[in-house]
């Protein structure tokens, strides 16, 4: 048993909540209503697991009961900690990012902080804005889906902590999905079909992510004795597959491989109206296996990518960063791979 929960007086009479136009509630009222001192209070409010469970769970109830909120900036005054965390990503609607803030969020939650989320609409002007205007407001940055060029994210990082995903940047921690795996069983997968030819639809021209895979799929293709070519760079989005049905049919390929699951099920969707069969005359694979992904019709064979562990790791390194208690250190230099998740729009070579 803790020294907290040994040293707690006996609960005193209950203390009801201000009504009517009296002040909030304050630790002084949670702790007099708990029955410990302020202090114990701040530690179970701000840093769970602290002390004893059942005098935290006291207090919690307590705080409940009054309707006390910690307030983040008035604990940050003597600390300097907010125990916020930002959250940038490029582009909130595309379902891919729903993984990494599930993740992102769970692993804050877990360590007591609050994760703040906020969109650059895929503008690397906007995120540039918007990372310097939240960067005070919280302890660390995490950039999920980054359209900044390099020196922008150093100068960031230079002026705290800051943890990448989907971005390899020299001097900056980052979060790295092993794009190899996935992207050999695919291309193994379309040589065991007997294609030949096969086209990658990339995506944002600042995007590191689609490079990553465009060098890894044409090393694997030439390996393998197929010709590739690259279209793009594009919009990822489902319009930016659509658009790209004209370039794929003039490059005359049977398989196409989309930088993510939304360019592959617009091209799917344009290749219906279009009367092309998939996967009869063209074969399509995607990237991330968002949610719907096999709702297409055919259903998208895709490269899965563990996004909701990539959010974890990248919260989990950040902690380490600032050195928050009770974060487990190691098991971030485990990767996290990608694997082919194999549906409908992929079939034999229709020449």
């Amino acid at each position: 048993m803790s020294s907290d929960a040994a040293a707690e007086p006996p609960r005193p009479a209950r203390v009801r909540a201000p009504r009517g136009g009296k002040s909030a509630p304050t630790i002084y009222d949670v702790a007099k209503l708990a029955g410990v001192n302020p202090s114990t209070v701040s530690r179970a409010l701000s840093q769970p697991g602290r002390i004893n469970i059942k005098t935290e769970e006291r207090i919690h109830a307590a705080a409940k009961e009054l309707n006390y909120r910690l307030n983040p900036m008035a604990r940050a005054l003597p600390t300097g900690r907010t125990n916020t965390l930002g959250l940038l990503l490029a582009d909130i609607t595309n379902p891919m990012i729903f993984g990494i803030v599930r993740g992102a969020e769970h692993a804050a939650a877990e360590q007591g902080y609050t994760l703040v989320i906020a969109e650059s609409e895929e503008s690397g002007e906007r995120e540039a804005t918007t990372a310097e205007r939240i960067q005070p407001s919280v302890d660390g940055l995490i950039l999920g889906t980054t359209r900044l060029n390099d020196e922008q994210i150093q100068r960031l990082a230079e002026a705290k902590p800051l943890v990448v995903i989907n971005r390899d940047v020299e001097g900056v921690s980052s979060i790295l999905p092993d794009v190899t795996p996935g992207i050999d069983q695919a291309v193994a997968h379309l040589a065991e079909f007997g294609h030949k030819s096969i086209a990658y639809l990339s995506g944002p021209a600042n995007s590191w992510m689609s490079t990553t895979r465009w060098t890894a799929l044409l090393e694997r293709a030439l390996a393998c004795g197929m010709t590739i070519v690259e279209i793009g760079p594009g919009v990822p989005t489902l319009d930016g597959g659509r658009a790209a049905l004209s370039r794929v049919v003039a490059a005359g390929v049977t398989a196409v491989v989309a930088y993510n699951d939304l360019m592959a099920i617009g091209l799917l969707r344009a290749a219906a109206d279009q009367g092309i069969d998939v996967p009869g005359r063209l074969s399509v694979i995607g990237f991330d296996d968002i949610f719907g992904s096999d709702f297409t019709s055919p259903a998208l064979t895709t490269v899965r990518t563990p996004l909701g562990l990539a959010g974890e790791r990248a919260v989990r390194l950040m902690l380490e960063m600032l050195g928050a208690d009770r974060v487990a250190s190691g098991g971030n230099d485990e990767p996290i791979v990608t694997s082919l998740i194999v549906r409908g729009s992929t079939g034999p070579s229709s020449r």
